[in-house]
């Protein structure tokens, strides 16, 4: 079966530093993969390389059997890519509904059909998903920190990718926001496959059904979570240093 995401070699250098250093990697369609390593390994960047926010040094990146290298990150949205930031990028002065609202116009114009009735249904989709449903009249900067992060994943959602990658999710999360998102991530794994970097290793451990390791912008160990658990280099490098 083909990935839905490959790499092969995939390297980016900045100046002396070898942020990723020819990662090869395969994603299978449906799957929940989580991307751990300690501060610096080069997660984020691998993942912006995926979704075209910087370009590779050398390497090949194939979507769904299509290479996508060299494609603009605006072209990796509309063939099925949606990315969260780490650091929320809604559009604070806008109501809740009008930061979902361009993320499905986006789509229906992709699918040549944008009607306010269309758009209505897509936003209330997209925030019924992440419970924000009550929200919508609300500005988006106005929303407590955790909401934002589920406003985040709407906007992703709301494209109806086949893959979307969450970096850092749950960072600000409470406890009981954390549940909530173990429960929504299971939700989209039904329709999409999901790409998640995170700290919160019991996330991590719970969601994944397999967990690639970075480190030194190189795969150190790929594995089950029962596996990379059980790791002694993954150990030393990251899960024996104290880190979440």
């Amino acid at each position: 079966m083909t990935p839905l995401i490959e790499t092969r070699g995939l390297t980016r250098h900045f100046g002396g530093l070898k942020a990723v250093e020819a990662v090869d990697f395969q994603l299978e369609e449906g799957e929940i993969r989580a991307i751990i390593g300690p501060n610096g390994a080069g997660k984020t960047t691998f993942v912006s390389l995926i979704c075209g926010r910087i370009a590779p040094t050398s390497g090949e990146i194939i979507f769904a059997g299509r290479d996508i290298t060299r494609l603009a990150a605006h072209e990796r949205v509309l063939a099925g890519i949606a990315y969260t930031f780490q650091i929320t990028s809604i559009f604070p002065r806008l109501t809740v509904y009008d930061n979902v609202a361009l993320p499905v116009q986006r789509r229906l114009l992709k699918q040549g059909r944008v009607t306010q009735a269309a758009l209505d249904d897509g936003v209330a989709d997209a925030l019924a998903r992440v419970g924000l449903s009550d929200r919508a009249a609300t500005l988006a900067g106005s929303l407590a920190y955790g909401h934002q992060r589920l406003l985040e994943v709407a906007m992703g959602l709301a494209l109806q990718p086949r893959l979307l990658i969450l970096d850092e999710p749950t960072q600000g999360l409470s406890d009981g926001e954390i549940e909530g998102f173990i429960a929504l991530v299971r939700d989209i794994a039904r329709d999409a496959t999901v790409l998640l970097i995170e700290h919160n290793m019991p996330v991590v451990m719970e969601l994944a059904q397999k967990i690639t390791v970075l480190n030194f912008g190189q795969v150190l160990a790929e594995g089950t979570p029962a596996e990379i658990r059980g790791n002694v280099a993954v150990q030393d490098a990251y899960l024996g240093t104290g880190h979440d």
